[in-house]
């Protein structure tokens, strides 16, 4: 199996602290901002950063969907980590200062692939897509936080 990645970044006009902090929020932002493919969305523990467990299933195409549940970390300032207890997905959030009163924000998702030709397709169009749908998360994100 090989690593499959998906990386999606996005400037947003807010100071990090609060960004980071919005990022965090599981209970309010974070389930206000996901799109339509994100269903079944659920904080099931904690609910701000650190120590948070989270469910939502995750449409990522017209046949394919995953059933996340993911467990929290901060393992460093300005990031956060959610670890999929179903898969080896795992997706990290990273905030930093990008100017005055602007922060960038870096979503990068891993998971080991799939072998042989469904590999091949999975490392080729997976990472796109995917790139898609947090490119839509961080969008509605950045209108959130910045109003």
């Amino acid at each position: 199996m090989a690593l499959v990645e998906a990386t999606t970044e996005r400037i947003v006009a807010a100071e990090p602290e609060r960004v980071y902090d919005a990022l965090a929020d599981y209970t309010g932002t974070r389930g206000r901002v996901l799109p339509g493919q994100f269903s079944e969305y659920e904080v099931r523990e904690g609910g701000q950063g650190a120590g948070t467990v989270v469910h939502w299933k995750l449409q990522a195409t017209s046949k394919r969907v995953r059933d996340c549940l993911f467990d929290v970390t901060a393992p460093t300032p300005g990031r956060l980590v959610e670890t999929d207890r179903n898969s080896t997905m795992i997706t990290t959030w990273t905030v930093t200062p990008a100017g005055t009163g602007r922060s960038k924000v870096v979503v990068v998702t891993t998971w080991q692939g799939a072998t042989g030709v469904g590999g091949f397709f999975e490392r080729t169009f997976a990472p796109k897509g995917l790139s898609r749908i947090y490119d839509e998360v961080l969008a509605a994100f950045a209108a959130d936080v910045e109003k």
